[in-house]
């Protein structure tokens, strides 16, 4: 999903957009396998009971609110959350309905470095630390890419300089 440029100011381009790594989504997609495989297994060992078709409504009542709330809640938090770099700035958008920004000024940032484990490195993803003057640093954890972004905004932060 390309990021809106009505949300941009004149002269403002986009350098990259990411989204959070896909490994955020590996425990809702497992648990959905096991809701769907659970309850289809209750659903045929209920089946032939004389209370079998109540159960059954309750169960895929128990199954769709798991699956609503642990699957598809997490799929659309990761696909509205947006990180974005520009010429001008740091921007990081989370949310559907109620939604969370944060945009930070290239001229702000005084120092920018990554952290990542022997797990993260497998898969390219790591925490993003961004350092302004007054604040406290920033962190944005599970950036996919993590050393192309860190690159990226270092060149950035350094063509103000």
């Amino acid at each position: 999903m390309a990021y809106p440029d009505e949300l941009l100011v004149p002269g403002e381009e986009i350098i990259m957009h990411r989204h959070p790594h896909w490994k955020m989504l590996v425990g809702p997609v497992v648990l959905l396998l096991v809701v769907v495989g659970l309850g289809s297994y209750l659903a045929a060992v209920i089946g032939a009971q004389s209370w079998g078709p109540w159960a059954r409504i309750a169960l895929l009542v128990i199954a769709l609110g798991l699956v609503v709330r642990f699957t598809v809640a997490p799929l659309i938090r990761w696909r509205t959350t947006h990180f974005v770099i520009t010429n001008r700035r740091v921007l990081v958008r989370e949310g559907l309905i109620t939604r969370r920004g944060m945009d930070i000024p290239m001229r702000r940032i005084t120092g920018v470095q990554f952290r990542q484990s022997l797990f993260e490195r497998l898969f390219g993803v790591g925490t993003l630390v961004m350092e302004s003057a007054s604040d406290e640093p920033l962190e944005f954890e599970d950036v996919p890419g993590i050393e192309e972004v860190h690159g990226l905004l270092y060149q950035e932060v350094a063509k103000g300089t």
